[in-house]
């Protein structure tokens, strides 16, 4: 069933999932044509409205739509009304009026692209909200898996970080677990949610969670910026305890192992340098996967023909 808006991965039904990771798949095959565009979005416009800084989903939406064709147009926000202050309705509204198409949300509050979704007829795409949800995240990071386990059932992530404060983590577990994928966490123990769902394992201990035999290893920024107390005594000590140090990329390397990022990486934190030359890293997949699975999103939802007229 085509949707007007993409605001989380919970709601997608299994269908749906598969039929965006599907649709991403020709459009990656783009890449390597000399001419890299189509004009399935022609005419269309989408703004890019960011109230936190990004680099790689900012620039990744901003390339997809142009891959489409559409006319993408970058919402300043340090230089708007906001800083005076208007109200996210009010800025809404004026953006409204411009018969924008599509409105591409992040913003530090949960919640709030659903919000700004109930005030627009644009199809709106969840960027990253608050530490609520990164559904094109997800999408992406499922698509790199498939690409190298096509059946992915069973395969094991174990996800390592600030899962507390990550949307990632909290997107991209929801869309492995609806695979059919087995998914842990592992991280500080006040850093690892004690609620949540039941079918995640925990751990806290490096050695265990290597002992559950992960395919994949998926490391997390640590947000400091999110963190109003001290979580762990030091970033040297998080790097003894749960980076990926040289040594344990040895390891990881002698069971073939593959290791993920969502970037941007804290080398010497949650990595060591050597992992970024590492053969089986993933994290260069990650970013080129995003611009075909944000096609495939932006096409699902394209107004006047999936996504209703906007």
């Amino acid at each position: 069933m085509p949707r007007k808006d993409l605001l989380d991965i919970a709601g997608l039904e299994r269908g749906e999932i598969d039929h965006l990771l599907d649709q991403a798949v020709p459009f990656k095959e783009l890449f390597t044509r000399s001419v890299k565009k189509v004009p399935a979005l022609k005419g269309k416009s989408v703004l890019m409205l960011f109230y936190e800084p990004s680099t790689r989903t900012h620039s990744s939406f901003e390339v997809a739509a142009k891959r489409l064709s559409a006319d993408v147009t970058n919402f300043d926000v340090p230089h708007s009304s906001i800083v005076k202050g208007e109200s996210v309705r009010e800025t809404v509204e004026t953006l409204q009026a411009m018969r924008t198409d599509y409105i591409i949300v992040r913003h530090g509050r949960s919640g709030l692209p659903g919000t700004i979704a109930k005030m627009t007829r644009a199809s709106v795409v969840n960027a990253g909200d608050g530490a609520h949800a990164h559904p094109t995240q997800a999408l992406l990071d499922a698509f790199t898996i498939k690409e190298k386990f096509p059946d992915p059932t069973g395969k094991r992530v174990l996800i390592v970080g600030d899962i507390l404060h990550s949307r990632v983590a909290r997107s991209t577990s929801t869309i492995l677990k609806k695979l059919g994928l087995e998914v842990a966490y592992l991280g500080p123990g006040s850093l690892v949610p004690k609620n949540g769902p039941e079918n995640i394992h925990r751990f806290t201990n490096y050695d265990e969670a290597m002992a559950w035999s992960p395919d994949i290893v998926y490391l997390l920024r640590v947000q400091m910026e999110r963190q109003e107390v001290q979580y762990f005594p030091s970033l040297r000590e998080y790097h003894k305890l749960y980076g990926v140090t040289d040594e344990r990329l040895k390891a990881i390397s002698d069971k073939g192992l593959y290791l993920m990022h969502p970037g941007p990486v804290n080398r010497g934190v949650e990595l060591c340098d050597a992992v970024m030359d590492y053969e089986r890293t993933l994290i260069n997949d990650q970013v080129e996967n995003g611009i075909a699975v944000r096609m495939a999103v932006l096409y699902w939802l394209k107004p006047g023909v999936l996504g209703g007229e906007a």
